[in-house]
């Protein structure tokens, strides 16, 4: 029997298991598809505290692995297909076929931006290509970039990454914006921002080592712009398909949360399943440290 089953292993999960590792507890971790989550495919990391150097998202990632590792928490390479957590104790299924059997649950599984699907992107993503003006604007200074997409996260960025970038292009394809009407007059107001309507990416440009521009299809004709940053910021997708008709989600796909509980009792939630406004590191590991200390609280009987 297993005391705490963890379902992923990125910032969220790994420190759920050290926390509840920690608490005394049999922790066992399932990593799923990508062990250590969507950090694995980050290049450089500045903004994690405790490092004064930049360090890569797989070298975090490693270490918080190799931390789990030493309190004894078990770590399995599988990934859970099926879940029943309408009976106690809880019962998850691997693809593997295993079934994994727990007094609680984390439920750690993230969750992944949404890219524009066009081949040149992913050949520069890390290079030039972001999902993260948070993360990577910083490494924009004085640079022109563009932002892709039309909602509030967009208008953010774009806003956001004026701090840095010497021009934002707010790349969108349609006439008008969905997000909020206080945002788009900032957006609007900010002399540093031109919007490029009813405009799709038709290729990230780049040298083979950078991004040095973009070219864009306008209805019947097309424009290059020459920059040095794309910012994809289309929407999130939760990894929560497994859990619909298990734990209640929002409109989003995000599994609605109090604190780190769940609809279920016994069920947690940490990181950006449940978050769709911060989805940094630094709050999933929170998040992670929250859930653990509830489950604490939930096995010893204590509401």
């Amino acid at each position: 029997m297993i005391d705490v089953l963890i379902i992923g292993s990125g910032p969220a999960g790994y420190t759920a298991a050290i926390y509840s590792a920690r608490a005394g507890y049999n922790v066992k971790v399932v990593t799923g598809n990508q062990d250590g989550g969507q950090l694995t495919i980050t290049s450089e990391i500045e903004n994690y505290p405790g490092f004064s150097s930049p360090i890569s998202g797989p070298q975090l990632m490693m270490q918080m692995r190799e931390q789990v590792e030493k309190t004894g928490v078990d770590i399995v390479y599988d990934v859970i297909d099926a879940v029943n957590f309408e009976g106690y104790p809880f019962n998850c299924t691997g693809e593997s076929g295993e079934s994994y059997v727990s007094r609680s649950v984390i439920i750690a599984t993230g969750a992944s931006a949404k890219w524009l699907g066009i081949k040149s992107e992913t050949v520069y993503r890390n290079r030039g290509v972001s999902a993260c003006a948070t993360c990577d604007g910083f490494f924009f200074k004085g640079k022109p970039v563009a932002v892709v997409g039309g909602g509030n996260t967009a208008v953010e960025e774009a806003i956001y990454l004026t701090n840095f970038a010497s021009k934002v292009y707010l790349i969108h394809r349609r006439d008008s914006l969905r997000a909020e009407k206080i945002l788009q007059q900032r957006l609007f107001d900010n002399s540093k921002i031109e919007v490029v309507w009813n405009s799709e990416i038709s290729e990230v440009l780049g040298d083979g080592r950078k991004v040095t521009g973009i070219l864009l299809s306008q209805q019947d004709s097309q424009r290059k712009i020459d920059l040095d940053g794309v910012f994809i910021a289309i929407g999130h997708a939760p990894a929560t398909k497994i859990f619909e008709n298990q734990v209640k989600l929002d409109d989003n796909g995000y599994i609605v949360v109090d604190g780190t509980k769940t609809s279920v009792y016994g069920v947690f939630a940490a990181g950006d399943v449940c978050d769709s406004m911060y989805r940094q590191a630094i709050v999933s590991a929170g998040q992670g440290c929250k859930a653990a200390m509830d489950v604490d609280k939930f096995l010893s009987g204590i509401h």
